[in-house]
């Protein structure tokens, strides 16, 4: 097969998507390589009908990756994964309101062009979780205890652009990050952002069966096949905080294999979930739910179309 890899500058060293680069060029496939960052494009040239089986973008919010794998979604060509859902999940406001209409448990979001307005919340809601609208990988999310540190975060949040906020879910102090990749569910945890420690190295853990039917629910909602979801352990039980397309599938095994794998399955089917499951989380419709695994233990489906917790077991 042929395949297009955008990839961001931020993305050009990163172990994903390159090792997963390396492997489908081991397997005898034609990876070609796309910088949209340092390129000049002619656009009426870069997307040719065609040219490859499928386009996958491993982007920044906001960056031009995205538009040029719109294009190719607009021309009808395979993209991995969906143009639009990754659109609805990179705009973290518009990601909370699809993820809210489908009863997905999420905080309430706020959202404000300048950080001032973030001022009007009601002081019961502090503290606060605030972060760009166009975050990732934990950047610039803070922790505001009060009204007053917010006031005085005014100029340092003044230049994040758009914000959301959303009040702060008590919890360990540890993120469990669930990934999805060809169908299967993986379960990892680190300590939060928030916790002054960062960049602390994950572990994989037991999954639970009330999040893995939470994690398949996310990708139904969102219309996506790869992808990650950051979920809190509440006191009222898990909530969703994030999700994020063709995430680093850190702690997943063989993680560029099973990924290179799945990029194959979805180029070689068309692509996955229809644009149309994104369309009907705004407008109400009911979209197609890929159930985990009922019970622990039980070997990973091969059908296609059925979602495995291959972790599985309480924490």
């Amino acid at each position: 097969m042929r395949l297009c890899f955008l990839v961001e500058e931020r993305y050009r060293h990163d172990g994903m998507p390159r090792e997963v680069i390396r492997q489908l060029s081991a397997w005898g496939h034609q990876v070609d390589v796309v910088r949209p960052g340092r390129s000049l494009m002619r656009m009426s040239d870069a997307v040719r009908a065609g040219s490859h089986d499928a386009w996958v973008l491993k982007t920044v919010s906001g960056g031009p990756g995205l538009t040029l794998l719109e294009a190719a979604a607009a021309v009808g060509l395979t993209t991995v994964n969906d143009a639009r859902s990754i659109r609805g999940v990179r705009d973290k406001a518009l990601a909370a309101v699809i993820g809210r209409s489908r009863g997905l448990p999420m905080p309430p979001t706020y959202a404000a062009a300048r950080p001032e307005a973030l001022e009007e919340i009601p002081e019961a809601e502090f503290p606060l979780v605030v972060k760009p609208a166009d975050g990732s990988s934990g950047r610039a999310v803070r922790l505001v205890p009060t009204p007053d540190r917010l006031r005085a975060l005014r100029a340092e949040l003044a230049a994040e652009g758009m914000l959301i906020a959303q009040p702060y879910v008590p919890n360990s102090g540890v993120d469990l990050k669930v990934y999805c990749v060809g169908g299967e569910l993986y379960a990892t945890e680190r300590v939060s952002p928030l916790g002054g420690d960062g960049g602390a190295r994950g572990r994989r853990v037991p999954l639970s069966a009330e999040v893995a039917a939470l994690a398949a629910e996310v990708g139904a909602a969102y219309g996506l096949d790869l992808y990650g979801v950051d979920v809190l352990l509440g006191p009222d039980g898990p909530v969703i905080v994030d999700v994020n397309d063709f995430p680093s599938f850190k702690e997943v095994p063989d993680a560029a294999a099973r990924v290179g794998r799945a990029v194959l399955e979805l180029a070689r089917g068309g692509g996955g979930r229809s644009e149309s499951t994104l369309v009907g989380a705004l407008t109400g419709a009911e979209p197609p739910v890929r159930a985990p695994e009922p019970a622990p233990g039980t070997p990973p489906a091969t059908a296609t179309g059925r979602m495995t917790a291959t972790v599985s077991g309480g924490r």
